[in-house]
């Protein structure tokens, strides 16, 4: 690798050709959640993380965590999703309330769940092959462990 601050042209041309992949892959997928089941991205990363967690809810910490998303942006998105039935928010022993996913939402997630799949599997994973895909999943590992070292307190990767 380079010694200097500057990247190559050959890292240059890598880390582009990354970049224009990443954007590419994210607005194709976006618009198949979008036009064929009314979510946008941010629906679905909220209705995974619920879907997943035990008994489908999660504090708004945890939640915020997972997706990374500032209080403020992850407090308006919950609400637009509360307005459209898919999720709720239930009052508990905290002073702030659970998010848990509705029977609407849980439908919507299991409904575009395995399209979305078999797209990430036709656009990236099948591209990669089992051993490049493999090794990808080594160095995205080792790149957010990396960051995490880097970030102060208030880093969602160390939290």
């Amino acid at each position: 690798m380079g010694n200097g601050p500057w990247l190559d042209d050959g890292e240059q041309k890598a880390w582009r050709s990354y970049l224009l992949m990443q954007r590419t892959l994210e607005t194709h997928l976006e618009r198949h959640l979008q036009r064929d089941f009314g979510l946008s991205k941010s629906d679905f990363e909220i209705l995974v993380n619920l879907s997943e967690s035990e008994h489908g809810r999660m504090r708004a910490h945890q939640l915020s965590r997972a997706t990374q998303w500032e209080k403020s942006r992850l407090s308006h998105h919950l609400t637009r999703m509360e307005k459209r039935g898919l999720i709720r928010k239930e009052a508990c022993e905290s002073r702030y309330p659970e998010i848990v996913i509705t029977e609407e939402g849980m439908a919507a997630i299991k409904e575009c769940a395995p399209a979305h799949a078999a797209r990430v599997r036709e656009f990236f994973v099948d591209v990669f092959g089992a051993e490049r895909f493999a090794m990808l999943g080594e160095v995205a590992d080792e790149v957010v462990e990396t960051i995490g070292k880097h970030c102060d307190t208030d880093c969602p990767l160390t939290s």
